[in-house]
């Protein structure tokens, strides 16, 4: 059998130019190389430390597919060797100094670069590119960051040359676009595995006054609206949910049109029971019962007749002028005999009225009735118009989270 010596690489080494991109399929990972399929005679490798996060996890596993970049060693150019980031190598004997031809390479191929942000200047940083000093825009340093800009001096980050021009001598980089490649794989992941109507479990990450964000298990944050907590009113969200609290809830919404601008939203109340269910029978008209007054609106009084349903006693059924101001002649919290009128499950109302009211007068025309009731849907409609973002949350951007995992 011919010696490894005798091998012959010249058919491999012709097919490839350095810095050529190929996607490479992982055949098998050792204590510290992951070979790769390319194409060729031979297996090409790649360091197994380029393929490990900060806790030393390996990121990849056999099957995989990734994309790799030709970049042999200047010192064994009968080797395979491939990489994922110019600049980034765990083998000391390599020089792992690109010359600017190199990096031109990267430009026009897309590969990637790493380098050590050395210092900010005016409008952005000076990155050193293995030996070769870039410029980084401070707007294309981080995803949006908010950070001081001498936080970043020091680190070594990823980046792609966004221009290269007088044969290298003005190469200028972006951290950003780098960030936003990543963000946008991972949400392609996260978009393939979210369905509405999935039960899901969360743990809440913080508390607002529209509702609350919650991680899923996969990480990505999503929202859960206030009016989507439970079928109980919640006035106040840290009555109800703390941050680290687990929880399940079903997926009711999610909008990935806008990449920048995701929007999934879930709710822990469709898992409730509806409140509203049976209501009907339980309560035929005429029962008499004690509710608490939940809300006061210029047209009546919305009264709580059990958790998570409330019925409405209009101003007319209480025997007052249209223009009285229930809010000095009742009080919220307060106890009130009422007595049901009508109930409709499928519209979730309850009409009420008062021992005596005109509304509970048999002898009251048909007319009057309709004309009441009219009377009472606009003014409803129009106080839930008026209303109907009490509940909803400003926008958020659940974006600049997923970069942090």
């Amino acid at each position: 059998m011919d010696s490894m010596e005798n091998l012959d690489f010249s058919a491999d080494l012709r097919t490839f130019q350095m810095g050529e991109a190929v996607d490479a399929y992982i055949v098998q990972i050792s204590n510290d190389t992951v070979f790769i399929d390319v194409g060729a005679k031979s297996e090409g490798f790649i360091d197994k430390a380029e393929f490990t996060d900060k806790d030393g996890n390996l990121t990849v596993k056999e099957g995989d597919t990734v994309k790799a970049f030709y970049m042999p060693s200047p010192k064994r150019r009968d080797e395979l060797r491939f990489t994922t980031k110019i600049g980034r190598t765990s083998d000391k004997s390599q020089e792992a100094n690109p010359t600017r031809d190199m990096l031109e390479n990267a430009f026009n191929s897309g590969l990637p670069v790493e380098g050590v942000v050395k210092a900010t200047r005016k409008g952005g940083f000076d990155v050193d590119v293995s030996g070769i000093i870039t410029f980084c825009p401070l707007s294309q340093m981080g995803f949006k960051s908010s950070a001081e800009p001498e936080s970043f001096v020091g680190q070594k980050l990823t980046f792609a040359i966004i221009e290269f021009k007088n044969g290298g001598k003005n190469i200028i980089v972006s951290n950003r676009k780098i960030l936003e490649e990543e963000a946008d794989k991972k949400l392609e992941e996260i978009e393939k595995s979210i369905n509405v109507g999935d039960i899901v479990k969360v743990t809440v990450k913080s508390l607002q006054k529209f509702g609350a964000f919650v991680e899923l298990e996969n990480g990505f944050q999503v929202l859960l609206p206030i009016s989507e907590i439970s079928h109980q009113r919640v006035e106040d969200v840290s009555t109800v949910l703390s941050v680290g609290q687990t929880l399940e809830a079903k997926i009711i919404s999610a909008d990935f049109s806008d990449k920048r601008r995701v929007r999934v939203s879930v709710s822990t109340k469709e898992l409730e029971k509806d409140p509203w269910e049976g209501l009907a029978a339980k309560y035929p008209e005429g029962t008499k019962l004690t509710g608490k007054i939940a809300r006061i609106a210029a047209f009546g009084l919305f009264v709580n007749i059990e958790p998570g349903v409330d019925g409405l006693l209009h101003i007319s059924a209480l025997g007052l002028k249209p223009n009285t101001n229930l809010s000095k002649k009742f009080e919220i919290g307060s106890d009130i005999e009422v007595i049901v009128s009508s109930v409709d499950e499928s519209a979730k109302k309850i009409s009420l009225t008062v021992e005596g009211s005109a509304a509970e007068n048999a002898s009251a025309s048909d007319k009057s009735d309709k004309a009441a009731h009219e009377n009472t849907e606009g003014n409803a409609r129009e106080y839930f118009a008026k209303h109907k973002n009490d509940d909803s949350g400003e926008t958020y951007n659940p974006f600049a989270a997923l970069l942090k995992k």
